[in-house]
């Protein structure tokens, strides 16, 4: 009987979760902006005290590794390392891009889930620009996770073979680019509830990462900028 803590904080949505013999037994989760630092560990005592549970009743720490927002990933990545380090817990990884292709078969989207060729989880980056690849109906990856602009002719093979879903919270903002009949688009943001079968996944196969040199998947090299305001 596993029990994993889940954390998911890839984006604007801070969520966590708490899973039980291949369950979700708790459920936190805000929109507040830039709120990720201040709730992500508050969230998990509460699911571990909601349960009468402990740190130590439990079985691993899984953190989405991204991409995503860097600030985001960072805070998820330093709370579940936190966790493993003081715990002695093994650390495990999910990407977001599977936990959206995932999150497709628990969320209400405007297809039908029978029908589906494909599913296109988007990250988004900026402009008109994500973070993407391609999944089968049943999510397993078919491509790599790469950075794309997003063009009318963008997955133009993919549309014709069939029933596309776009997912994520860059799926939106392609609505008004992909015209295609077979493209479908959901726009959410990937959930800590989600990574149940990511999570469950590599619990069972031991893919554990090394607590000290771990990293989240940024896809691109994070670029600080200077601020154009005047501060004096």
């Amino acid at each position: 009987m596993e029990r994993i803590i889940l954390i998911e904080t890839s984006t604007a949505l801070c969520s966590t979760a708490l899973v039980e013999n291949g369950a979700i037994i708790s459920y936190r989760e805000s929109s507040a902006p830039k709120a990720h630092a201040s709730l992500t560990a508050v969230f998990i005592r509460e699911m571990l005290s909601e349960c009468g549970l402990s740190l130590d009743d439990c079985d691993a720490i899984c953190v989405s590794k991204g991409p995503g927002s860097y600030t985001g990933l960072r805070v998820g990545v330093s709370t579940a390392k936190g966790l493993c380090f003081g715990s002695g817990k093994p650390l495990l990884a999910a990407g977001t891009l599977d936990t959206l292709a995932a999150q497709a078969a628990c969320e209400d989207v405007p297809c039908r889930k029978e029908d589906l060729e494909f599913i296109i989880p988007m990250i988004d980056a900026r402009r008109m620009e994500v973070y993407t690849a391609v999944f089968t109906s049943e999510g397993r990856q078919l491509t790599e996770t790469t950075p794309v602009i997003v063009s009318e002719e963008s997955f133009a093979a993919y549309l014709e073979q069939g029933p596309c879903l776009f997912i994520g919270d860059g799926a939106g903002k392609c609505a008004d680019v992909i015209k295609h009949p077979n493209a479908y688009f959901h726009q959410c943001h990937p959930k800590a509830s989600s990574m149940l079968s990511p999570a469950l996944n590599a619990y069972k196969e031991k893919r554990f990462e090394d607590v000290a040199y771990f990293e989240p998947f940024y896809l691109k090299e994070f670029v600080a900028t200077v601020s154009k305001k005047k501060l004096f």
